[in-house]
């Protein structure tokens, strides 16, 4: 690149951050040492959700099974272009256990491999108990190969958050007092109670509020996929991860990766910042709704010659606050199937506009959210209803389909 994304300060900022924390070999360990069941499950036995956690495990008894539908139908995969399962809207324990309740209730649904949360990493959310328990429930219980966690950057937290990290890296976060000891970034355009849409305003030098509350979160959860809306995070993420290992993102739709041009920016600052053995803490890239299946192929082709191992996915269903009306991205799923081409479908919506099936959902308190558990695990069981429609469909057509380990 003609002009180095990150300057010297900016790199000191992060080096600093990772070593307030022990290191990057420590940070690794300690998110390892919380990612086993037991653990996990120990803790939120401390925190109050022992008694749901070991319902769920009963629950997933009768989840189907990918073996049963593939005999059944007479289904040989015999083409290529492999489909990986995702549905958004997990949004902590109580509304995924209920999903988890209703499907197992249903007994006929094969169940996504990839979970996706929209939960501001409030304090209460993060030390609670309540995202390690969903995380249990997620990889543990359900074997869902990622659960993706999101930093919204206007999330209210404790000052004293803002104040270490200011120490730390010697720079300063311009934020406002909203009481009770809290404090938020300001922000200033499309502002929202928990953050601009999603995250995609990071000014000045937020981008070190986000990957402060990744590692917080990391460290005491074992959470190890982050959502990641904006250009700044990503180039700071790229770097901040390369000795982490096991931490990695996924591209939110909401950077508007609309275009082979934005794709290439992304593939430039990718190879800007690779890790020893020429891997990216960039696991997943959402592409645009925008974008034609024709579009998509090109940037799966790009993407293998760039000799990058990177999953690509697209929005099937949208929240209709997301999007346009009536979006429907299933017909150009099967084209790029059948082109040859892997895609992640992600489900943000069912396509019915039910009740808290909206962006509504994400910017929830702590205690509405957990209120109305049941109605947004509703909306999630209807997601993973309309995602075992369209895979058993793509499955009949001869591609395999990557599910939960507790579907197989």
């Amino acid at each position: 690149m003609h002009f180095k994304l990150l300057s010297t300060r900016d790199l000191k900022a992060m080096d600093a951050l990772i070593d307030s924390y022990g290191g990057a070999e420590e940070i690794s360990k300690q998110i390892e040492s919380l990612r086993d069941y037991e653990t996990r499950k120990s803790i939120a036995g401390e925190k109050g959700f022992g008694e749901m956690l070991e319902k769920a495990e009963e629950y997933v008894k009768d989840f189907a099974k990918v073996e049963d539908f593939v005999e059944k139908n007479g289904i040989a995969f015999t083409k290529k272009g492999i489909c990986t399962a995702q549905v958004s809207g997990f949004q902590g324990a109580r509304p995924t256990f209920e999903c988890v309740r209703r499907v197992a209730e249903n007994g006929d649904v094969l169940f996504p491999t990839e979970m996706i949360s929209v939960v501001g990493l409030t304090d209460e959310y993060v030390y609670s108990g309540d995202l390690i328990s969903a995380l249990a429930m997620a990889e543990n219980i359900l074997g869902a190969s990622k659960f993706c966690s999101t930093n919204l950057l206007g999330t209210p937290l404790p000052e004293e958050r803002f104040a270490r990290v200011e120490k730390v890296t010697g720079e300063k976060f311009e934020r406002a007092d909203v009481g009770n000891g809290l404090s938020q970034i300001i922000l200033k355009n499309m502002g929202t109670a928990f953050g601009n849409f999603g995250g995609i305003e990071v000014g000045n030098n937020n981008h070190l509020v986000y990957l402060d509350g990744i590692t917080r979160t990391a460290l005491t959860t074992g959470a190890n996929f982050f959502l990641n809306p904006s250009w700044s995070t990503i180039v700071a993420a790229c770097y901040y991860a390369r000795e982490i290992s096991n931490l990695s993102f996924k591209i939110s739709m909401l950077l508007s990766t609309q275009n082979i041009i934005q794709f290439r920016m992304l593939l430039n600052i990718f190879k800007e910042y690779l890790r020893d053995d020429g891997t990216t803490p960039i696991y997943e890239i959402n592409i645009g709704n925008a974008v034609t299946p024709e579009t998509f192929i090109q940037c799966s082709q790009e993407l293998e010659a760039s000799g990058l191992s990177i999953f690509l996915a697209a929005h099937i269903r949208i929240n209709p606050d997301l999007g346009m009306a009536n979006f429907n991205w299933t017909e150009s799923a099967f084209k790029v199937l059948d082109a040859g081409h892997d895609l992640t479908i992600k489900y943000e919506s069912d396509g019915e506009s039910r009740p808290y099936d909206t962006m509504e959902a994400y910017f929830l308190s702590d205690e509405e959210r957990n209120e109305k558990a049941y109605l947004i695990g509703d909306v999630i069981y209807h997601k993973c209803i309309r995602c075992d429609k369209d895979t058993k469909e793509i499955m009949r057509r001869g591609h395999k389909v990557r599910f939960a380990k507790t579907s197989y």
